[in-house]
């Protein structure tokens, strides 16, 4: 072998589950470099009589990606382009090839690949091959199937053959067997564009070219190992535009479907309501019709879709022609596998124990079966009615042109009733789908979810046809076995039922899950998103660390299997002790992208935390989380003792700084931030106690020059004006409360003094929070302790408050506990008052506050009410200062908006505002890669410079001299500092700038 062999844990782990309901442990994983090694491996497989699974993106939703014996992965080596000839209009692949880079391979020709899954930018070109997958355009160029040439296989018994028309390359005994039963072949498969389930026996009659390559497509790797496929491109449209067709429901946009065809549509693709979010833009209705048009060029494309929309019998329309309105569109359908997996469904979840309203555990099962489009209408309503007698819920989707849909079933996996259910389920839709004239599967294979049901569909004398050519091909029943002939039962090998059934014991709440950690980890289903190779539309960020390493083990999915094993205990032995578990988690950037960017809402950053805080449980941590994880606490150190001087000296002295690294377990080649010798705090009470006393001073000159003098008792005008107005001259707007967070206020003071400066700009009174807990109602200057009592002598501790994102990251979830209790306690006033926005700067600290914060103390009320006090300093801006105008800048803008921002925060407010100040350009997605102390900490580096040479570095140097380069993160900041030299700023930065450049405006309130 030249290629890597592993029979260990994480391997094993990794490859137990694909996108199905199924789970099977192999023996181990083989990652072959050419189809000599596949010879290879099949060779001692055979001597042991091992079965042999081929897999690529591990995206099947059948369970044919699993096996008990040798899993083979192609995505390491065999992922090659090997030739594209644009005038032949073909390609030469490798099976691991991911769809995408064939795309992108072939877009500069004016060509392209047919069929394209939703999973296109992760599914890989064997598995499509091996399904005979096909996707949204399937209505203009067909299935996989239709668009294969010549397929290169090493069969089992070692031999390779060249598969083609006129039986090249067929098995001996394959050609008589077919010649002997023709009438059954010609007669016994139903006449529709997807008809995918069992073998594609029909593609071997004479009148067909007697095709074996085609023949091949769907067999799902029981006939052979694929090794290089010749695949066919088509034409792609010189521009598209998109027609969104509104109907009132899923069966009346299924009834008008095929109804659109003779207008040569490339797509025509459902969704209902229930899948598409409330500000998703599209026109009024409660399905729609997704109905792609091309064309040489734009206009003829808009006038193709034009004339789609007058054919149809709408209540409404949209005519979408800019192709990222288009991409944004399309990413709703692509999402809908893992978005209908996670629904709130009105009678609440089916699994036992969870309450009514919590959401539904959606599976797929009976995903994706097809029928004659003309019939799929009526075939909908009765599957409603089907799924109503059962007491089960679904939404329908798919590829309605075909006849092809969809839908994730709200099965319970778990209890013995609930498999008994899925079972009775399933064979009664096995029947009422024949009855429709259809096939069990429209895309995506048999499987073992459905192959048991095969006869319903094509009789039991048919299925002993499939049978013998099983055996032709594979005589020693090697490869996939239990899949499509001699099926497993459906309901055998669940996944789900291995893992506890009792709640385990956590630290979070996971509200989203009833408590469940069980339940949380299994949100991931395998469709793989997370394993993009590419940031999607430049803008995400889920899975940096993948994208760095290209291992399944740093994804998203993969560390989700590892989690699912170690809650199982069969492969993964030691618990939350597993050193498997913690190797894959330690290169999780803790960037939250998959909260946001994963379709079932995955979040690993804090899965991540509770294993480690676990992990490490009465046991010595790793130095990192001592130096880094406790930031906090050693800054205030060096606040109280006044050293951030001499520490920056210090850190200055290289041989000093090296000693100072390796004891905190920072990595050797990162440079430690200097500290700031006056905190933002500090700054802002001398500020604060210079403006109370100028305003004493200015009373007491009022008073003095009045008539009756001191004495007089009026007061005046001012003595009735509240505190901050008084304080605060010229801010009779809201009052906000600036967060000091630990970077702003020891690190980067100046970004807290420009948003100060902004806020009071745009009319607003900036107050910071207490250092004490009130006693007698709030002051509001972050340092008065309130009226003089007899017990304001009593010396008392000041704290900050803290969001505990360091604790948090590290998975020192007690002392985050304990430093978030005790920022309630000094919040509480404030959280007494109505409409008291918390402006955070730092966009990791408002994400916590937001997210940790209530997951981490779900019963204590004043969680939640901070947490929905926290704004953003844009999206406070916007929402307390909405007549304010920002200074116009006019430049262009470049950078990276932050990825806890994207994942938690949002940042519409943030591009309005840029947007507002003239600022131009589009930053860029993914994550900096320094991700707060995950870049700092040793063996970190490489990662973590990937991650930066992925999206932000790039653009940053792109970037023209004039261009301002935004970074609202400390990290982001930090790392452009580092790896490039480039000084990012926060947006508040730039704008407080802008306001001291801009000439004075009459009536214009100060900003000193």
């Amino acid at each position: 072998m030249r290629g890597e062999v592993s029979f260990g844990v994480t391997a094993r782990a990794l490859t137990t589950m694909d996108a199905s309901n199924y789970r099977r442990v192999p023996l181990g994983v083989v990652a072959p470099r050419d189809a000599d090694d596949v010879a290879a491996t099949l060779a001692v497989c055979r001597e042991h009589g091992v079965p042999v699974v081929a897999r690529g993106g591990g995206t099947s939703i059948a369970g044919q990606a699993t096996g008990t014996g040798v899993v083979l992965d192609f995505t390491r080596h065999m992922n090659r382009i090997l030739a594209l000839d644009p005038e032949a209009r073909t390609a030469v692949v490798q099976p691991g090839a991911v769809l995408d880079r064939l795309q992108e391979a072939a877009a500069p020709h004016g060509l392209r690949f047919g069929p394209d899954p939703s999973t296109h930018s992760r599914c890989t070109l064997g598995g499509m091959i091996g399904n005979n997958s096909c996707g949204s355009h399937s209505v203009a160029w067909g299935t996989t199937a239709d668009n294969v040439r010549e397929l290169s296989v090493v069969g089992a018994a070692g031999d390779t053959r060249r598969l083609g028309r006129g039986w090249q390359g067929a098995p001996d005994g394959l050609r008589a067997l077919v010649e002997g039963e023709l009438a059954l072949l010609r007669t016994g498969f139903p006449d529709l564009p997807r008809r995918i389930s069992g073998y594609a026996l029909d593609a071997l009659l004479p009148e067909r070219g007697a095709d074996v390559a085609r023949a091949f497509c769907g067999s799902e790797g029981t006939w052979g190992i694929l090794t290089e496929a010749v695949v066919r491109l088509v034409e792609a449209p010189g521009a598209t535009a998109l027609a969104v067709l509104a109907h009132p429901d899923e069966s009346a946009a299924a009834d008008a479907a095929a109804g659109l065809l003779p207008l040569g549509p490339l797509t025509v693709e459902g969704m209902a309501a229930d899948l598409v979010p409330a500000d998703a833009g599209l026109p009024r209705g409660g399905a729609w019709l997704f109905v792609e048009t091309g064309g040489a060029t734009p206009a003829e494309a808009r006038a193709a879709a034009d004339a789609i929309v007058r054919a149809a019998d709408v209540r409404d329309a949209l005519v979408v022609t800019d192709p990222a309105g288009q991409r944004a569109l399309w990413r709703l359908r692509e999402d809908a596998s893992g978005t209908a997996t996670r629904m709130p469904y009105a009678g609440g979840g089916s699994l036992p124990g969870r309450g009514r309203g919590l959401g539904g555990e959606a599976w797929p099962g009976w995903e994706d079966c097809a029928v004659p489009p003309a019939r799929l209408g009526a075939y909908l309503r009765d599957f409603r009615a089907l799924l109503a007698a059962h007491g089960l819920h679904g939404t329908p989707y798919g590829h309605f042109g075909d006849g092809c849909v969809h839908v994730r079933i709200d099965f319970d996996l778990i209890s013995t009733a609930g498999v008994a259910r899925f079972r009775r389920f399933s064979e009664e839709a096995a029947h009422l789908v024949v009855s429709h004239g259809g096939s069990l599967s429209g895309e995506h294979g048999d499987g073992q979810a459905r192959a048991e049901l095969l006869p319903v569909m094509y009789g039991a004398e048919m299925v002993r046809v499939f049978e013998r050519a099983k055996d032709l091909w594979d005589p020693a029943g090697l490869l996939n076995p239990g899949m499509l002939v001699r099926p497993h039962r459906l309901d055998e090998n669940l996944r789900f039922a291995v893992l506890p059934h009792r709640p385990v014991d956590v630290e979070f709440g996971y509200p989203a899950d009833g408590g469940d950690f069980s339940a949380a980890v299994r949100r991931c289903v395998g469709v793989a998103k997370c394993r993009t190779e590419s940031v999607p539309g430049g803008t995400d960020v889920m899975c940096p660390s993948f994208r760095a390493t290209g291992e399944e083990e740093h994804s998203t999915r993969g560390r989700a299997r590892l989690l699912h094993e170690m809650l199982a205990g069969g492969i993964v032995t030691d618990g939350w002790r597993s050193t498997e578990v913690r190797d894959a988690l330690d290169l999780c950037l803790s960037c939250k992208g998959c909260r946001s960017d994963c379709p079932v809402g995955v979040d690993m950053a804090t899965y991540k935390a509770e294993f480690l805080h676990h992990h490490y449980a009465g046991r010595r941590r790793p130095a990192a989380h001592y130096a880094l994880g406790r930031l906090p606490f050693w800054l205030a150190a060096v606040t109280r003792t006044r050293s951030a001087r001499l520490v920056n000296s210090l850190a200055s002295l290289r041989p000093l700084a090296a000693v100072a690294k390796h004891l905190a377990g920072v990595a050797p080649g990162r440079e430690i931030p200097r500290l700031a010798p006056r905190t933002f705090s500090q700054w802002w009470s001398a500020r604060f106690r210079d403006r109370a006393r100028a305003h004493v001073r200015e009373r007491r000159r009022g008073e003095a020059e009045r008539p009756g003098g001191a004495g007089s008792g009026s007061g005046g005008a001012n003595g009735a004006r509240p505190l901050t107005d008084r304080l605060f001259p010229g801010f009779g707007g809201k009052t906000v409360l600036l967060w000091p967070d630990t970077f702003t206020e020891h690190l980067e003071p100046s970004v807290g003094r420009a948003a100060v400066r902004v806020l009071e700009a745009a009319g607003l009174a900036v107050l910071l929070p207490p250092t004490t807990v009130w006693r007698h109602g709030p002051i509001g200057d972050g340092v008065t302790k309130g009226p003089l009592r007899l017990t304001s002598l009593l010396p008392r501790r000041r704290h900050r408050v803290c969001c505990g994102l360091t604790y948090v990251s590290t998975g020192q979830l007690d002392r985050a506990r304990a430093v978030l209790s005790r920022t309630l306690d000094l919040m509480e006033p404030y959280l007494a008052m109505d409409g008291v926005p918390v402006v955070v700067l730092e966009p990791s600290c408002a994400a916590a506050l937001r997210t940790d914060l209530p997951e981490l103390l779900p019963g204590d009320p004043r969680a939640a009410r901070l947490a929905a006090a926290v704004t953003t300093f844009a999206q406070a801006l916007e929402r307390y200062a909405p007549d304010w105008t920002p200074p116009r800048l006019d430049r262009p803008a470049a950078g990276q908006t932050h990825c806890h921002q994207h994942a938690v925060l949002g940042d519409g407010a943030e591009r309005r505002l840029r947007d507002a100040a003239g600022l131009t350009g589009t930053l860029a997605g993914g994550c900096c890669g320094l991700a707060g102390n995950f870049g700092f900490e040793k063996g970190h580096e490489e990662v973590s410079r990937a991650c930066a040479e992925e999206q932000l570095l790039p653009a940053v140097r792109a970037a023209g001299s004039s261009a301002v380069i935004l970074a609202d993160g400390f990290s982001c900041r930090t790392q452009l500092a580092q790896l490039s030299g480039s000084r990012g700023r926060h947006l508040a930065e730039v704008l407080a700038e802008a306001l001291e450049n801009a000439p004075p405006k009459d009536g214009s309130a100060g900003i000193a």
